[in-house]
């Protein structure tokens, strides 16, 4: 086809690149069920394509071998982490997508050990990030403001994660390091220095959480003297800092909840008031069912059983099934007395819970009752 060649090269192509691109163009209309009506004006078309795509891919190729042939600039607070965290954290993901790729690509996981943590099948984790990678790759970073909220959903789920399986204390501090790093590129962001308040806040008070044999200890039973000092006076300082510079968001509230938690010396000097007053702000900001749920056992200590299981009523259709809300009613049932509702209720948040540490916990609870 030399008159195909002929425009190629007359347009400025160079000759090598102008024959393969023909050769290519040639083999594909071989493929064609149905030759079109101007052959030559097609492959004269087809030709300058695969001619662009390959000057394209070569721009490209030469862009990344002078990306990587150039040292690395040393910058100290640079943390290429937070960017894989951004990408792998798309407004458009479900937050089960985004966790699932945020531990593969940037905690470095195996897909094994994270269907292990999410107690699914590999194959179901192998599906959601290979997904989430398509979506990734489809669209770049963009605007990182819009990925904020995704970013911080994805560190509060992945620190819960590790927090309620006392065996992936990893997934924790996983979570705990990449809001270190978040705050250290959004340090005047009230919300990212109210989440990692409420993590540290929260994880001081691991060396107290579990027991003899590793059961789960309630925060009212804890021995206060095995918390980490230095984790909540960091995260105190965090909280006063962030709330000090106006509007207030939901991570916030939850680190100064946390924060009058860590401050009381005993349980009982714990300033539930408060604390209730702060659930019904993060009601009405969130409409969380699961911190409405706190707010009930807060209206029960305030206020008495009653209080907490009218609230609790309101949540029936919302949690049903939920092993929390079956553990919060068993909770208010020994509170009231109704030791036989308390010991049935206990033993089916058991059987709900994903948690080994809080089954072993909500057994032995309904075992004490019997």
């Amino acid at each position: 086809m030399p008159r195909v060649l002929g425009a190629l090269v007359r347009r400025g192509a160079d000759f090598g690149d102008a024959e393969d691109a023909v050769q290519e163009a040639l083999v594909k209309a071989l493929a064609l069920e149905r030759p079109p009506d101007d052959l030559r004006a097609w492959l004269i078309v087809v030709a300058a394509r695969k001619l662009v795509d390959r000057a394209r891919g070569d721009r490209a190729r030469r862009r990344r071998e002078e990306a990587f042939a150039e040292p690395p600039p040393e910058v100290a607070d640079r943390d290429d982490t937070l960017l894989l965290l951004f990408l792998c954290c798309h407004p458009d993901l479900p937050p089960a997508s985004a966790i699932a790729l945020t531990l593969r690509a940037v905690a470095g996981l195996t897909t094994a050990a994270i269907a292990e943590a999410h107690l699914v099948p590999e194959a179901t984790v192998a599906q959601r990030i290979s997904r989430a990678k398509r979506r990734v790759r489809v669209e770049p970073l963009g605007d990182a403001e819009a990925r904020l909220p995704q970013v911080l959903r994805v560190l509060y789920l992945l620190f819960n994660e590790g927090y309620t399986h006392p065996g992936r204390v990893d997934l924790a501090e996983e979570a705990i390091r990449l809001a270190r790093a978040v705050h250290a590129a959004r340090p005047d962001d009230g919300e990212v220095a109210g989440l990692l308040a409420l993590m540290l806040l929260t994880h001081a008070r691991r060396p107290a959480r579990l027991g003899e044999h590793g059961a789960l200890v309630p925060l009212a039973e804890q021995d206060r003297g095995l918390w980490d000092e230095a984790l909540i006076e960091e995260g105190a300082d965090l909280v006063v800092r962030a709330v000090s510079r106006g509007r207030v968001g939901e991570y916030q509230l939850q680190a100064a909840i946390a924060a009058i938690h860590d401050d009381a010396a005993r349980a009982e000097d714990t300033d539930w008031p408060q604390i209730l007053a702060m659930y019904g702000l993060l009601v009405r900001m969130t409409g969380n069912p699961v911190i409405a749920l706190n707010r009930a056992v807060a209206a029960s200590v305030v206020h008495g059983p009653e209080a907490g299981f009218t609230l609790v009523a309101e949540l029936e259709g919302e949690l049903a099934g939920h092993h929390r809300l079956d553990a919060v009613k068993a909770h208010l049932h020994e509170r009231s007395g109704d030791v036989e509702a308390a010991v049935r209720h206990y033993r089916a948040a058991a059987a709900r819970t994903t948690s080994a540490a809080e089954r072993q916990h909500l057994l032995a609870r309904a075992a004490r009752l019997s």
